[in-house]
Parts: structure tokens; sequence; C-alpha cells
């Protein structure tokens, strides 16, 4: 096999010739460890957004290695909480660490890079977001909470998920005006508001619209579209079809939009870097270290779906047959070839899965 390559190396992949479409196993299992050792400067000039989440300890690192190739960074530790009529709390406190938020800060100073945590609504009942969907001053009262704690905590914004929990039962301007709202307070004070968006389906065609996007533009600094999960256990196939991926940038911005290049410069593509494992039994999102298992049964080249543009392979193993889905450093790029065509930035969940 050879002998495993980890750490900082003084060729990139792009020269070590390892962007294939058809990649083989060897490959995959020696140069997986490794990276190129030039990790301050950012080659993708739109925007870039990656997500660390508490339960994957590793990309509190990455984001640290990596700082410098990240505007943003997006820790998922936040909550609002509305405790009773017109009392809110902050949720996830506990999980903020100041220390590595200038950890992160200093590693990406030369691009003036922006910590910024997702906040969730996901604790409300029906009845709580009915209260503050519906009241002014319940409104009010959260928003100077979100804003309070970003100033408290020396962040630079916030990413805000509260969009696709809502918007298949919401009147659109209930959930516009809430978002309205956020954005404004925050951008009155300097701070930045990301709004994560889900991507154009054949079941969910207008839960996020061009309507919408013309609507919040002016006042969201980002979105973060969420382009992947395309495929189920009802349907096991690729993560993120590379024709679904540009379609769901050009529902919501079209290439003749007015503005379209200040336009898309706002969305954000989401790349995913975990896989699937599909089997008789179901399906599960997997990471690098499930997706190395795996591949150590398979002995030829991965095969490469040339329509969906992402590799998988099937093999059987003592528990089952699997048939695995991740993405590959040709699928990878080729999806960053696709967002520097369309004018885009990347959101990337998450990091340290890959």
């Amino acid at each position: 096999m050879g002998e495993w390559k980890l750490g900082p190396q003084g060729t990139s992949v792009f020269d070590r010739g390892l962007i294939q479409e058809e990649t083989s196993v060897k490959d995959i299992l020696v140069e997986s460890g490794a990276y190129y050792e030039e990790t301050a400067l950012k080659n993708f000039k739109g925007n870039v957004l990656g997500y660390v989440t508490p339960w994957n300890n590793h990309g509190y690192d990455v984001a640290k290695t990596w700082g410098g190739k990240l505007n943003y960074v997006s820790p998922v530790w936040l909550q609002v909480l509305r405790k009773g009529p017109k009392q809110y709390e902050l949720g996830g406190a506990h999980d903020i660490d100041a220390g590595w938020v200038r950890d992160v800060k200093k590693a990406g100073e030369a691009i003036n890079n922006k910590v910024v945590p997702r906040v969730l609504f996901n604790k409300f009942t029906d009845k709580d977001f009915s209260q503050l969907l519906t009241y002014g001053e319940e409104r009010a009262i959260a928003t100077k909470l979100i804003l309070h704690t970003v100033r408290k905590y020396k962040f630079n914004g916030i990413v805000q998920e509260v969009w696709s929990q809502l918007s298949a039962w919401v009147d659109d301007e209930y959930l516009v005006g809430l978002e309205k709202e956020i954005c404004e307070t925050l951008t009155a004070s300097s701070y930045d508001s990301i709004l994560v968006i889900p991507p154009a389906r054949k079941e969910t065609y207008d839960l996020f619209s061009r309507k919408h996007f013309e609507t919040l533009a002016p006042v969201v600094t980002s979105f973060s579209l969420m382009t992947y999960d395309y495929s189920s256990v009802q349907r096991p196939g690729a993560c993120a079809p590379l024709y679904w991926v540009k379609n769901a940038v050009q529902h919501i911005c079209l290439d003749s939009a007015e503005n379209v290049k200040e336009k898309r410069a706002q969305i954000l593509l989401g790349l995913n870097l975990y896989g699937s494992d599909y089997t008789p039994n179901g399906g599960q999102p997997i990471v690098s270290h499930e997706y190395m298992g795996l591949l150590k049964h398979l002995k030829r080249h991965l095969t490469f779906d040339e329509h969906d543009v992402e590799n998988f392979f099937e093999v059987k193993t003592s528990n089952g047959r699997h048939m695995v889905f991740y993405p590959m450093l040709f699928s990878i790029n080729e999806r960053l070839k696709l967002a520097r065509e369309l004018g885009t930035g990347i959101s990337l969940w998450e990091l340290g899965q890959g």
C-alpha cells in the first residue's frame, strides 16, 4: 500500500495528480491524512463559510488551521428560548469558547474573517412561534436578546436557521417580517446576518422562492443554501447532483436577474463534507473514518456517475451490502468550478467531517 501520508505536504493535490474521475482506493487511503502546507492563502474569490459543531471536535482544529481561507466560521452553539410571555433567554452559552474564537480570528486576520454562531429556535412550541410572529413586542425582545448576545461575546453577527422550520406552515408575511426585523437590527449595528435557506426540490419547490430572495437580499448579508441531502432512504443516490445544485442557485437568482453579480455573491452554495451509506435496512450519513472503514472492502476503483458528477461504490461486508456515496476531490473541485461560474460563495457542512 505504501506509507500513509500525514500532515502538511510541499505539493498540492493538483501537483500530485489526485483530481481523478475514478479515484483509486490506494490513493484515498494513502493521501487522506495529508494536506498542502499553504493553509493560510485563500484561492477561492467568493466568501467561504465553515460550520463547526460541538459533536465533531476536529472541526475546531480545522477552523484554526485553515482560518485564512474562511471568511466566516459558524460554531453551532446557540438557541433562543422562550420562557413565557415577553420572556426570552439564550440557550447554549456553555458551549461558547472565547479562546477558540480569538484563535480563529487571529488565523484569519489577513482576510478579516468573522465568527458568526448559528442561532436556532428549535425548542419553540407552536404557541411560542405564534406569539413571536404575531406580536411586535415579542419580536423586539427576542431580537434584542440576539443583539445583546453578539455584543457580549464579541461575535461578528449570526447565522439564523428558522426558515426551513417555519416556511411550510407560516404565512410568508409573518416569516419575512421576523427575518427583516432581526437582520435590520443587526445590520444597523454593523453586524452580519446570514440566513440558512432550503434548496428547491419537487416536493418543496417554493419553500424559498425567487420572490423571497429578492425581498430579503437588501437586508440579509448572505444566504447559506443547503444544497445537499438530495437523496434519501426512499430514493438512494448522490448527496448533491451537480445539475441540481446549479438549478437550486438559478431557481432563486436567474442568470438574467438585475444586479446578478452582487446578488449571486450573497449566495453561499452548500457543500457537504459527509457522505451517505445505504444498506437494505435503510441508510445514514457517514463521516470520513466510517467511509475509510467501508472503503477497505473495495478491491477496485470507485465508480464515477457522469450524470450526478459524484463517486460511489458498492461492497459487501460482514453486516451486509453497502452502497456508499462520498465527496471526492474531483467532485468537490467540480462544485467549486460551478460556484465560480455562477459567481456564488461556498458554505461547508461541516468542518472536520471530511
